[in-house]
């Protein structure tokens, strides 16, 4: 019998409930303690948010993802599941690029040392005057002063007024930035995630502000490997296994399971269900009342993303493209993803990004499709991107929490004995990203086996 087998048989059982990133990091960790893992999830794939779909035209990812380079936890996790950022990851200097010849903004970091790429991207910066680079020179330098945090939290627009950031860059580069990184407007996002994130980009050394774009489809880039890290190591991975209740039994936690009908007795259990699911679960038990309240109590905004297939060949001038978007003249998306450049085998298929996505995803699919491939077609200079071969529309209603001033989010902990909470609704500095999944499913692990943090 191997060590891992062995570590395994005498270890705690514990049950993750939910299958998405926080989840599967959670699988992973405990699993890699000794522990005995079953993971329950309710869906037929693993990944949560951040999965495949199988439409009917192909193989879709259920949204787009930029990491950066500091997602210190994310990255090592892929490590340890054997999953090779070269092959996984297009890794690309910080940019926030338009079209060429739009005369909107192109910025670009150079690979120099920190901060020598920041001041020379601001210096070669396009599209900007130069009002607009010394308001973004003077945020910059007060942004440090204060380490990249208020003491009392603000909206994100606050904190740009306060700063005296122009018009020109607060339209092209914050606003986009605050939505692509907080799916929350700037009127009411929180200055303080805000902050953290520009932190860990323009704040950065110059490889942790780095971009990483998925290559891979979702769920192969963690969550089929974290499968079969957790499976090798004897646990189990449920798909199509909802959990209807836990309850104490013993000093531990049994579940209502159709997968695991209660038999099976679990020393600790790590609830990675979203909030409003693991509120749900929590509701019932004595103790977590009001708990289960204030995660009721979460607002959400939705994302958006519409792919359309054109024939092989057809390519954008870059990766991914900031685009202007102005939902009053039907001009939605917010960013442009060539998915041919990232995966040979998804050539002539390009995926637009709506954040805060409430009005277009009100809109028929259709009609948000063809408004989308009119503005691509704007945008680009290119009138046949104004008719593709096919559209898919991909909206997840409650893709992240609204990001809000003075928010407080729960603890890891719940203060019962052994039940824990895994998720990118968590207390964190960073907004739902899939580095505050992998740092929540890491933390509740560990919690879960009683380990100080």
């Amino acid at each position: 019998m191997s060590a891992d087998k062995r570590n395994a048989a005498a270890g705690p059982r514990v049950a993750v409930i939910g299958g998405g990133w926080a989840g599967c990091a959670a699988g992973v960790e405990l699993a890699s303690r000794g522990a005995r893992v079953t993971l329950f999830e309710a869906a037929r794939t693993l990944g949560g948010r951040a999965r495949a779909v199988q439409a009917k035209e192909a193989l879709l990812d259920n949204g787009q993802h930029i990491m950066l380079g500091a997602y210190a936890q994310t990255l090592a996790l892929l490590r340890r599941v054997g999953v090779s950022e070269r092959d996984a990851l297009l890794r690309l200097p910080l940019q926030m690029r338009y079209p060429p010849g739009s005369g909107l903004l192109d910025f670009v970091a150079p690979p120099l040392p920190a901060p020598l790429h920041m001041l020379l991207a601001l210096l070669r910066a396009k599209g900007l005057g130069r009002d607009d680079k010394l308001a973004l020179a003077r945020f910059s330098t007060s942004a440090r002063w204060m380490q990249w945090g208020l003491n009392t939290d603000c909206s994100v627009a606050e904190l740009l007024e306060r700063f005296g950031q122009t018009p020109r860059l607060t339209r092209l580069m914050w606003r986009p930035l605050c939505l692509a990184a907080l799916n929350t407007p700037i009127e009411r996002a929180s200055a303080n995630v805000f902050l953290a994130v520009l932190r860990d980009s323009l704040g950065a050394r110059r490889k942790a502000s780095d971009m990483l774009i998925p290559r891979v489809m979702l769920d192969a880039l963690f969550p089929q490997a974290a499968q079969r890290y957790i499976e090798e190591r004897d646990g189990r991975v449920l798909c199509g296994a909802r959990v209807d209740a836990v309850a104490p039994a013993n000093g531990g936690w049994q579940l209502a399971s159709g997968a695991d009908s209660g038999s099976t007795r679990f020393d600790a259990v790590v609830l990675a269900t979203p909030a409003w699911q693991s509120a749900a679960l929590l509701r019932p038990l004595a103790g977590a009342e009001a708990l289960a309240a204030r995660l009721d109590a979460f607002d959400y905004e939705p994302i958006s993303t519409v792919y359309l297939q054109y024939d092989a060949g057809q390519r954008l001038p870059l990766p991914f493209c900031a685009m202007l978007d102005d939902p009053e003249q039907g001009a939605w998306g917010q960013f442009a993803f060539d998915r041919g450049q990232l995966d040979p085998g998804q050539d002539g298929l390009l995926a637009v990004v709506v954040s805060t996505a409430a009005g277009a995803a009100a809109l028929d699919q259709d009609a948000l499709a063809q408004a989308v491939a009119a503005q691509l077609a704007r945008a680009f200079g290119r009138p046949g991107l104004a008719r593709p071969h096919w559209t898919r529309v991909l909206t997840e209603k409650r893709a992240t929490f609204a990001c809000t001033p003075g928010l407080v989010r729960p603890a890891n902990a719940t203060g019962l004995p052994g039940l824990v909470l895994a998720g990118d609704y968590t207390a964190g500095d960073y907004p739902a990203t899939l580095e505050t999944a992998a740092r929540s499913g890491l933390a509740a692990a560990r919690l879960a086996l009683g380990i100080e943090p």
